[in-house]
């Protein structure tokens, strides 16, 4: 009878094509993969329909593992998690047994959305989903850095993103180029066992601003593209790295296309934090704030208390939601 390999605990580092490197407590590296156990179990779940289809193991997990006489290892359980950020998998229909979950990071503190102020142009709409999943996963902190801000209009900019700081969310300028204002966001991220994830579009600058937090990281870096002024994927998978000074960052692949993650259409509304205080005010409980008579939400758009740019982001997800979801 063959002996059973040694179990070992870690936490997921990295991420790539299907291989989970898991630090373990005494500071070692182990690539793993996903056991067959573990999968099929997974796929029984599915069969039984009390589950849904998503990544089994994701970024920041707590795991266990087998570990082979050949050095690597085979993930056999996966521990709890206290929050989720995630999205649907590109090309999926949302409401549909084709959606799947892709899990960006798991156990988070708090979340980076970073954008740039120019090259690429600022995307409102992008950043009002990224807001939409990070209050689905409940995340504590959530943080907009606007990056590359010493080669934009600072007035336009700050105009642009002024909404987000009147309805609560912290936004901080910066530049990776200058260093402006990245011992402010260094302090953000620093903190004993804090995790935060760094995410935004492509060319952004996600990686320049965190090896301008941190010497020594040397993370591949690339430009924008001239010919269609969006940003190229430079990083290639999902890490999670340790800050000197206290805390882990996660750094992750430049989000281009944004699906909410199993939100119905009549629970959008409650993702849009300015509208809290106006929903219960609504004529009619299950308002879509689209149409009907004595809707608060609309009202307060109209008196400028709920910003029209927002307004109109709530709109059009609203519609593709409407579209694709079966209920």
């Amino acid at each position: 009878m063959r002996d059973e390999a040694p179990l070992q605990r870690g936490r997921v580092v990295r991420t790539q094509s299907g291989f989970f490197t898991v630090e373990t407590p005494n500071g070692e590296y182990v690539v793993c993969q996903i056991s067959g156990r573990l999968k099929i179990g997974a796929l029984r779940a599915e069969q039984r329909e009390d589950a849904s289809r998503s990544d089994l193991v994701a970024l920041n997990d707590f795991v266990t593992f087998e570990l082979q006489t050949d050095g690597t290892g085979f993930i056999v359980e996966v521990g709890d998690r206290f929050n989720v950020l995630s999205r649907t998998e590109p090309g999926a229909k949302v409401g549909t047994s084709a959606e799947t979950e892709q899990i960006i990071i798991v156990n988070v503190d708090q979340a980076i959305f970073v954008f740039a102020a120019e090259q690429p142009r600022p995307q409102p709409r992008a950043l009002d989903r990224l807001l939409v999943i990070a209050e689905k996963a409940e995340i504590p902190d959530i943080v907009v850095i606007i990056n590359k801000i010493d080669i934009a209009d600072r007035e336009a900019t700050k105009s642009l993103f002024k909404v987000y700081e009147d309805i609560g969310y912290p936004v901080l300028y910066v530049s990776a180029e200058t260093s402006e204002n990245i011992e402010q966001l260094r302090d953000v991220l620093v903190g004993k066992d804090k995790v935060s994830v760094f995410t935004g579009p492509s060319g952004v600058g996600k990686s320049s601003l965190l090896n301008a937090i941190q010497a020594g990281l040397q993370l591949d870096t690339s430009d924008v593209s001239a010919a269609t002024t969006k940003g190229k994927h430079t990083t290639r998978f999902s890490q999670l790295l340790e800050l000197n000074e206290g805390g882990y960052v996660a750094d992750t692949p430049g989000i281009r296309a944004i699906a909410p993650w199993d939100i119905e259409p009549d629970e959008l509304d409650g993702y849009f934090v300015e509208f809290y205080d106006y929903i219960a005010q609504c004529k009619f409980k299950d308002c879509s704030h689209i149409h009907e008579p004595g809707c608060a939400v609309r009202e307060a758009v109209e008196a400028g208390d709920i910003s029209k740019g927002r307004y109109d982001s709530y709109l059009r997800l609203r519609e593709e939601l409407e579209e694709q979801y079966i209920y």
